[in-house]
């Protein structure tokens, strides 16, 4: 498991808008794929169907212990163990380039956008949330594609995953302490 660094955190490009950066191991297909497909999906985010179509329903399955054996702190236990189901819609679906959706939010929903750079036998994989609802949506949501994010590389790098629960309360103070700074 590798040290978090400067570069692997998101950055506020706007007061409503965070971005994240990583560069994966490719090719390209193969990232589309953990972003796309459901069984590859929930081993670092949430199962659930696409629509391969711009217009089409994303129906995304949160269940964390598909992903990591850690206890979830107590307010997403039943997330955890149950699972979640968050529905969402298709706006952009530009394979293996451009994948972009609505996220469903306390109130209204913002937008997700993954965008796929191929670089050599590597992939620059841009996520961008944006149209957060307010500071506190943006910190949360800010940790978790954190997380995420690393369970994702270590994924394709075939390695372990790195602890998810553990980092969430670290992650989400770090965040708070760079938005703050704003």
């Amino acid at each position: 498991m590798r040290q978090i660094e400067e570069s692997d955190y998101g950055v506020a490009t706007a007061p409503n808008e965070v971005r994240f950066e990583r560069s994966l191991p490719g090719p390209v297909e193969r990232v589309w794929a953990y972003l796309t497909e459901a069984d590859k999906r929930r081993q670092w985010l949430a199962g659930g169907e696409m629509e391969p179509r711009a217009g089409g329903s994303a129906k995304l399955l949160f269940r964390h212990s598909e992903f990591t054996d850690e206890d979830p702190p107590e307010v997403y236990r039943e997330m955890n163990e149950k699972g979640f189901l968050s529905e969402g819609r298709i706006i952009a679906w530009d394979p293996p380039r451009h994948l972009a959706m609505t996220w469903p939010g306390d109130g209204a929903d913002s937008q997700v956008e993954f965008e796929l750079f191929p670089e050599g036998d590597r992939v620059l994989l841009v996520v961008t949330h944006k149209r957060l609802a307010d500071r506190d949506e943006m910190i949360n949501v800010s940790g978790g594609w954190h997380a995420h994010l690393a369970v994702l590389e270590a994924v394709l790098s075939g390695e372990k995953a790195p602890p998810f629960w553990s980092q969430i309360k670290a992650l989400e103070a770090a965040y708070t302490a760079r938005f703050n700074e704003r």
